[in-house]
């Protein structure tokens, strides 16, 4: 079961790429099957219809969870109806609530140990709030109905051992309120978490960890701000007194020059538009995003939605499926 588990995927915003992206993994799959057992999850009769206007004929099958499904068999489809008919590049507020439940529904499945690991395809978040549901994304929705206290957001590019890996100790927050959320106690908690499952689920023995400053120059000893110096240097020093290799801080336009970062099985940034940028320039379409500290694997695309691609059914053809089947392949392995 290790060797082969079952990987529950969430087809995101249906107005969106995602249902195209499912039928570019499913001929993939088709062609060189990924050795799991992959269930999509979303609404059957939408996946076979944004597969038609790709001019593919996907090997769709209804998810039985009580059937024994035999690698190569296709991509199993746990059917998820939505509320109205979705418009291709066109949101509608109509469908958040069936797109939440699907988002509950996978995480519960998860977290029971029905799946070995969860792929998750990009949401709108401006959906969920025009329907009047608080969302701030995956990562805290699935932290919440977990009732995980602390989860960490990490993009991995690349394959190991050069694979670079950004961890964020805050994530979907107002830059104004970045530096109050830096506090000793949630940069070593990052931190733990990131050593943790870096050793559990990534197989690195004594991971070598940097941390960004959260000022320009790490705050010049103070002098550009006093995170660096009061909040951020004395949490690394704890954890390094814990037994952590950790590094910092360290200005983050030091720290991602390649022959530095290279140094670094990962690197922790303080804040969302500090690290990912950086991941996503030289790996776009190709990263994946992790979830550390969740009971069960959680991989997503490195991507939004693309409703402009989606719009158009000939640049729709165009989407690239590297990210998703990235997702998919990194899940596979932790789960396994």
């Amino acid at each position: 079961m290790r060797a082969h588990p079952t990987i529950a995927i969430t087809t995101g915003e249906p107005a969106g790429i995602g249902p195209e992206l499912v039928a570019r993994l499913s001929e993939r799959h088709q062609a060189t099957p990924f050795r799991a057992r992959l269930v999509v999850l979303g609404d059957y009769d939408v996946l076979v219809a944004r597969a038609e206007r790709l001019g593919i004929t996907p090997r769709y099958v209804r998810y039985d969870p009580l059937a024994f499904a035999p690698l190569g068999v296709g991509v199993e489809v746990w059917d998820q109806p939505l509320a109205a008919p979705p418009v291709p590049g066109h949101p509608d507020p109509t469908n958040a609530r069936s797109v939440l439940t699907m988002l509950e529904t996978a995480c519960d499945a998860c977290a029971t140990g029905a799946f070995g690991a969860l792929v998750t395809g990009p949401v709108q978040k401006s959906v969920f709030n025009d329907a009047g549901i608080p969302f701030m994304g995956h990562t805290e929705l699935f932290a919440t109905r977990t009732a995980t206290p602390r989860v960490v957001m990490m993009l991995v590019s690349g394959a190991a051992p050069d694979a670079l890996r950004v961890a964020l100790v805050t994530t979907h927050l107002p830059l104004r309120g970045v530096a109050d959320a830096i506090t000793a106690a949630s940069v070593a908690e990052t931190l733990a978490i990131v050593r943790r499952e870096l050793t559990a689920r990534f197989d690195i023995a004594e991971p070598r960890i940097a941390v960004c400053g959260l000022n320009p120059h790490a705050g010049e000893g103070g002098h550009l701000g006093t995170e660096d110096r009061d909040v951020v240097a004395p949490a690394i020093a704890s954890a390094r007194a814990g037994g952590i290799d950790v590094t910092g801080p360290m200005p983050a336009d030091t720290v991602f020059v390649p022959d530095i970062a290279k140094r670094f099985d990962a690197i922790v940034a303080m804040y969302h538009d500090q690290g990912l940028p950086v991941l996503k320039a030289a790996s776009f379409g190709h990263g994946v995003n992790v979830t550390l500290g969740l009971p069960f694997v959680r991989t997503s695309v490195d991507h939004g939605t693309a409703l402009d691609l989606a719009i158009d059914a000939e640049r729709a053809k165009s989407a690239d499926v590297g990210s998703l089947a990235g997702a998919v392949e990194l899940a596979i392995a932790l789960a396994a």
